[in-house]
């Protein structure tokens, strides 16, 4: 391998939906470094930073139809039962729902949990508490996305947080999704649910660090049952 492509390949490619604030970080550098060099460094930095935050790595996701993959980087903040949003009119029939919690400095891309038929979206204004607090999930500004898997009804959730004000899903109902296909992100700092059946054997646990479009969240067919995790 030559030195080019180890660089090409070290490169991560930045999403599309980040080039205007790069460069809005980048000419506001400019200008404080006309009166400042210190204020020069800050914003070099905010500016890596922003460049940084609007990543969009390529990832190797499982193609099978019992899996239910993560829809974004993150922490896993919850795990249980919950029921949908409310305006999804999914009924008041509890369902499994994982929570992936993405601090600033995560990977904001998000990707479609399952493979199916997008039938519906709705998004909902909303507060902008922490999306660490459970009741985030039900308060804050949120857009869902209802995909029927071959394995029944999945929900992706994607939730603003203390700092993200912007939710932003190219994705169309009507339309058919890959698992592991992006569908939307959120400036800057947020969380994104999961809702499935009961009958997906989970395979993650709170606290574990969840990649998107690769850590697998649950198992359909399987015996279920959260695992077991040990801290090393």
């Amino acid at each position: 391998m030559s030195l080019i492509d180890t660089i090409r390949k070290a490169l991560v490619p930045i999403h599309r939906e980040g080039w205007p604030f790069i460069a809005a970080f980048g000419g506001a550098t400019i200008l404080l470094g006309l009166f400042s060099t210190t204020l020069f460094w800050i914003g070099l930095i905010a500016t890596a930073w922003c460049a940084y935050f609007f990543r969009d790595p390529e990832r190797i996701t499982p193609i099978d139809d019992r899996l239910v993959v993560s829809p974004a980087d993150g922490v896993i903040s919850a795990v249980g039962p919950a029921l949908p949003p409310r305006e999804l009119g999914l009924g008041n029939v509890e369902m499994t729902r994982v929570s992936v919690f993405m601090d600033v400095f995560s990977c904001h891309v998000n990707r479609a949990p399952v493979r199916g038929r997008i039938t519906r979206i709705e998004h909902r204004a909303g507060k902008f508490l922490n999306a660490e607090l459970d009741k985030a999930s039900s308060e804050n500004e949120r857009n869902g996305l209802v995909i029927e898997s071959p394995n029944g009804t999945v929900v992706a959730v994607q939730i603003a947080g203390l700092v993200a004000r912007r939710i932003v899903c190219w994705a169309e109902a009507g339309t058919n999704i890959g698992i592991g296909e992006r569908f939307g992100l959120i400036r800057f700092g947020s969380r994104v649910d999961v809702f499935m059946p009961k009958a997906a054997a989970l395979r993650v646990a709170v606290g574990q660090t969840a990649v998107g479009g690769e850590t697998i969240l649950a198992e359909f067919g399987a015996a279920a049952g959260t695992p077991l995790v040990r801290v090393s």
